[in-house]
């Protein structure tokens, strides 16, 4: 999918190849060093290795359950967005997603594409009823974004993430029913 930027520049949202293991991981461990509202460290990013993200990749390219889009600007991953489908057969419902976008590319409208793509593969998905996940309670930005998708917040997991400087934030559990 092609769109133009406010600010002028061409985005392109499209599956991941596992050519693409070296910049979505360079992306990935950029992302994890301009921001605390995802899990992994800077730390634990740079331990992640080529060998494994490659096999990250593969594991959403073998299995139409899974979801694995990128979002690309001047040939560049700026960030993705994926989904899991349960591999528990009473879950099947259930696609838990994820997103990341680097801070350089924030209020764009990057963030709102990929979730638009990834609600259109959701809904066509013919198992998937539920989407849900995860978000840090002081990422106001994405709380606001998932609402405007509808997704409600459904539960709480006080002090469930240690930040670096030495707070605790609270886990909202937040999901949407798609069909």
């Amino acid at each position: 999918m092609h769109h133009f930027l406010p600010n002028g520049q061409e985005l392109w949202i499209r599956p991941a190849k596992p050519e693409d293991a070296p910049a979505l991981l360079d992306c990935y461990r950029q992302t994890t060093k301009e921001t605390d509202f995802l899990l992994n460290t800077p730390a634990e990013a740079q331990a992640m290795n080529l060998a494994s993200e490659r096999s990250f990749i593969q594991s959403f390219g073998d299995n139409s359950r899974h979801l694995l889009l990128l979002a690309e600007v001047g040939g560049q991953i700026v960030g993705s967005v994926t989904v899991k489908q349960s591999s528990f057969h009473k879950q099947r419902h259930l696609g838990e997603f994820g997103i990341a976008v680097q801070h350089a590319y924030w209020n764009l409208g990057i963030g709102r594409r990929l979730m638009t793509a990834m609600m259109r593969w959701a809904v066509q998905h013919p198992e998937i009823t539920i989407i849900h996940f995860n978000v840090l309670a002081n990422n106001e930005k994405a709380i606001q974004l998932y609402r405007n998708f509808d997704f409600t917040e459904y539960g709480r997991q006080p002090q469930a993430i240690w930040q670096p400087d030495g707070t605790f934030v609270d886990l909202i559990m937040m999901c949407k029913t798609v069909k």
